[in-house]
């Protein structure tokens, strides 16, 4: 068992090596963007792998932390490529 969670360790670590080729080498930014979110789903599947792997359930506070700081770094990158800017400020005032 201890074999089959270090090598699915191991295919995640090389997944996120190739992810990350794809964010920094993108042709366009929208495929930037999935690479970014892919990125964050690999990494929660990665500390709860190694959760498993170590037997502490210490890491899941950990996990949803990142999952709530992918989600908000994929809408702040997305609308920042859409609109060009994250924060729309009102002049008008």
């Amino acid at each position: 068992m201890t074999y089959f969670l270090w090598a699915a360790v191991l295919i995640i670590v090389l997944s996120m090596i190739a992810l990350l080729y794809r964010l920094v080498k993108g042709p366009n930014p929208s495929d930037r963007v999935v690479a970014l979110d892919a990125i964050g789903v690999a990494l929660i599947s990665l500390v709860g792998l190694l959760s498993i792997v170590v037997e502490t359930s210490f890491f899941l506070e950990i996990i949803l932390l990142l999952a709530i700081l992918s989600f908000i770094g994929t809408i702040a990158f997305s609308k920042f490529i859409e609109k060009g800017d994250i924060i729309t400020r009102d002049n008008s005032r």
